[in-house]
């Protein structure tokens, strides 16, 4: 199996979009991350559902986990507000990296090593265009991306 034979369509989000509407795009498709992309569509990084919870915990409490105990559920119920007017860049952590991208080539155990190695929930499958005229500057030709859990029931299937 190659990278091309296991890629499939996937959600992803603009880095401006809006952050409640990508945490209600995770919730509705049950997501474990959504797909951060640029205005031209390239990938820029992988948004785990993990740091978007994140993003509703105040920082008191994350630093002290005790304090949720105090907090009662009325003002817990309302933790989606923190999220109001905030763009999906601003949830995204400051020392998220790219996506781990395969080449459409690459068979599934190098998906899975990079996979593993980079811990992301998804790897993204891209072509590697030259730019127009063919000079040095490459663009990224998004393919789909291959989930942990498709990646699995693939290879699973294969045994």
């Amino acid at each position: 199996m190659r990278a091309r034979d296991l890629v499939e369509e996937y959600e992803s989000v603009r880095v401006d979009s809006d952050a409640l509407d990508a945490a209600r795009l995770m919730a509705e498709h049950k997501l474990p991350a959504l797909l951060v992309v640029d205005g031209a569509g390239a990938p820029v990084a992988v948004l785990p559902a993990s740091q978007m919870v994140k993003t509703l915990v105040p920082a008191y409490v994350i630093e002290d986990p005790a304090l949720a105990a105090v907090i009662d559920e009325r003002h817990a119920d309302r933790l989606c507000q923190a999220l109001a007017g905030r763009r999906v860049g601003d949830c995204l952590s400051s020392k998220a990296a790219p996506p781990p991208v395969a080449d459409p080539d690459d068979t599934a155990l190098e998906v899975a090593a990079l996979m593993a190695q980079v811990r992301s929930p998804l790897v993204v499958v891209a072509e590697k265009q030259a730019g127009p005229g063919g000079r040095e500057k490459r663009r990224t030709q998004l393919l789909g991306v291959i989930t942990a859990s498709h990646l699995l029931q693939r290879l699973l299937g294969a045994t």
